[in-house]
């Protein structure tokens, strides 16, 4: 088992007072411009910033208190699927971080002396651990709804155990991760609440599709996209298919789930729904993964090993090019079509990079033909223009 990370956490207290020259400005705060009290005339806002790091076992020590306050009327109710609380359930065994908790101090109860947090955001993630762990702890748990255990998409060692079932380490590990917490002081009141989210979300690029698909599935398809298309991040750099800021926003991962598309439907063009309709159709289920993976590091491998580096000067770093490229590729051995069965594949014509080379100076000096070119520069997600450009090079590339 992997060992747990440590993170660093911004927490908001209330500064205490000292003697000096009293004064009133206008300052900045973490939370806006407001007037605070100034000493000796360095204004100071009444928000200072310390670290604070919280186990999952403190989470459940206040729930049981009755110290922690689950859904406050700003938040949402619980809407994650089985399969969104399985990957953090993983992702917290595996040590690995997960998004910051929003906690605010609410002033200490006069009756029973304790201090109460009410979360602001991390709701779902909080009720997905206290469900996991104790479902008790969960006011109003449906268990049609709320139970769940880990997926053995996520951890096959793991999977459809519950919490008591898991092994004594597994649980110390679980009990004991630490997660980052930003906690707002009770000075704090709701209409602060949502201008710092209001601010936060204006901040934020759109998600595109792929951000989007990568939030809302968790199955077979999506983990198989995102590990095989990370597997081949350092060709993805040296080939320059995409920039690291394309990287950073999924782009190597889309193109691998076309890639997944074209294996399963065949050539088709590009649309976003029907990639969202593919991890919808094999989330649950998908008996030939393995097979399919299999395929897209031969072909991958495959062009590594025939042109290597040298596709980084090349017209096949553009994108549509290098997606009709890994089409041919997979047509020549393994044929598109053909079920995702085990099957040996054929090898590549052994003068397969010099005809890619010189195909590349014709699209680039604009001597191909023009219906390439046309379907290279427009219209490059269409099916029709995804089959000029595949039959151009399956003509140039693989001809006997």
């Amino acid at each position: 088992m992997k060992s747990r990370i440590r993170f660093s956490v911004t927490i908001l207290t209330t500064t205490s007072s000292h003697s000096g020259n009293l004064g009133v400005k206008r300052v900045e705060c973490p939370l806006g411009t407001c007037i605070r009290l100034t000493w000796d005339n360095q204004p100071k806002c009444s928000h200072t910033k310390s670290t604070k790091l919280y186990k999952v076992s403190d989470f459940i020590s206040w729930a049981r208190a009755s110290t922690l306050i689950l859904s406050p009327s700003f938040q949402r109710r619980s809407v994650w699927p089985a399969g969104a609380k399985s990957y953090l359930m993983d992702t917290i065994v595996r040590g690995l971080p997960i998004p910051i908790i929003f906690l605010r101090e609410m002033k200490t109860n006069l009756d029973s002396l304790e201090a109460t947090r009410e979360v602001v955001d991390g709701q779902q993630r909080i009720r997905t651990l206290l469900s996991f762990i104790q479902s008790n702890l969960i006011k109003g748990f449906d268990p049609a709804k709320d139970a769940f255990t880990i997926k053995k998409t996520h951890n096959r060692d793991l999977a459809d155990k519950a919490f008591k079932d898991l092994p004594p380490t597994v649980r110390q590990n679980i009990l004991d991760y630490q997660s980052s917490v930003h906690i707002l002081p009770s000075s704090v009141d709701d209409r602060e609440v949502l201008r710092i989210f209001a601010r936060m979300n204006s901040t934020g690029l759109k998600l595109n599709s792929q951000e989007l698909r990568n939030a809302a599935w968790f199955g077979e398809l999506k983990t198989s996209m995102y590990a095989i298309s990370a597997e081949q991040l350092q060709r993805w750099r040296k080939w320059r298919i995409f920039t690291e800021s394309q990287i950073s926003r999924m782009g190597e991962v889309e193109i691998t789930s076309e890639f997944a598309q074209l294996m399963i439907k065949g050539l088709v063009g590009k649309t976003q729904k029907a990639i969202d309709n593919l991890y919808q159709d094999f989330d649950e289920e998908w008996p030939e993964r393995a097979e399919a993976e299999r395929r897209f590091r031969h072909c991958m491998d495959e062009i590594d090993n025939t042109v290597g580096a040298d596709i980084a000067n090349t017209a096949f770093t553009n994108r549509a090019a290098f997606h009709a490229l890994l089409t041919t590729v997979y047509d020549a051995t393994f044929a598109i079509g053909w079920p995702l069965k085990r099957r040996k594949a054929e090898p590549l014509p052994t003068a397969f990079k010099t005809r890619l080379m010189k195909t590349s100076d014709a699209i680039r000096n604009q001597t191909a033909t023009e219906k390439l070119l046309e379907s290279l520069a427009r219209r490059t997600t269409h099916r029709d223009s995804r089959k000029t450009v595949v039959d151009y090079l399956k003509t140039h590339l693989l001809r006997a």
